[in-house]
């Protein structure tokens, strides 16, 4: 706590000054580029990495980047703060682009390995059910296996949480209508690169300058 109340306490002498017309002008709404699923790692910060701004991201985060998915009458089977902060999104906000962003060394993923054990921890057990499909998938049919199993894991679990978030019948719509797109995103946190999801070569792709412009031009089609 020490270091986030000097924090504060730096931002509100050194920083605020610059940015307080920003803050006040998202004071009258927001129209964020996206929406960004990700994990509650502490060492996951998608504003650093993503360099963006205070306004571009509409960010849900929870152990494991996981979305519930929805039942036969397109309600939530788990939490509905998720549900209800995709559909304030969507259906509100209107934004274009859903990314889920996994990452490695993931401790959720890797108690879902069974290299963590959780104890207690009911809850937490209770919520990586909603992952288990990342487990009984075939890795040669995504991705390169060359890697630690929780790490493969966790880029499996990615492209099923885009299948969970597909389950909600008002996410199929809107992608089919093409008002949507939904997005892969996976972190290296040792090589402090991100990876983005090739639906054509099967395989996470790291998003360097080049590749962050073909990504572009895709999206102006």
């Amino acid at each position: 706590m020490k270091r986030l109340l000097k924090g504060i306490a730096h931002f509100h002498k050194y920083v605020r000054p610059n940015v307080r017309e920003t803050f006040a002008k998202l004071a009258l709404g927001q129209k964020p580029d996206c929406l960004l699923v990700a994990c509650s790692d502490s060492r996951v910060v998608p504003n650093l990495f993503a360099s963006s701004d205070p306004g571009d991201m509409f960010v849900v985060r929870n152990p494991g980047n996981i979305v519930a998915p929805s039942d036969a009458d397109g309600k939530s089977q788990a939490d509905e703060s998720e549900a209800g902060a995709i559909e304030f999104a969507v259906m509100h906000l209107g934004v274009p682009d859903i990314v889920v962003c996994g990452h490695s060394e993931c401790g959720a993923m890797r108690a879902l390995c069974g290299e963590v054990h959780l104890g207690n921890a009911e809850h937490l057990q209770a919520w990586l059910r909603h992952a288990e499909a990342a487990l009984l998938a075939r890795p040669d049919a995504h991705l390169d296996s060359q890697q630690a199993r929780h790490n493969l894991v966790s880029q499996i679990n990615v492209l099923v949480q885009l299948d969970n978030l597909r389950s909600y019948p008002f996410v199929a719509e809107h992608e089919r209508q093409g008002k949507l797109r939904l997005h892969a995103w996976w972190f290296d946190i040792a090589n402090a690169e991100v990876h983005v999801f090739d639906a054509r070569t099967g395989r996470f792709q790291v998003i360097d300058e080049t590749r962050a412009e073909q990504l572009i031009q895709e999206l102006r089609r």
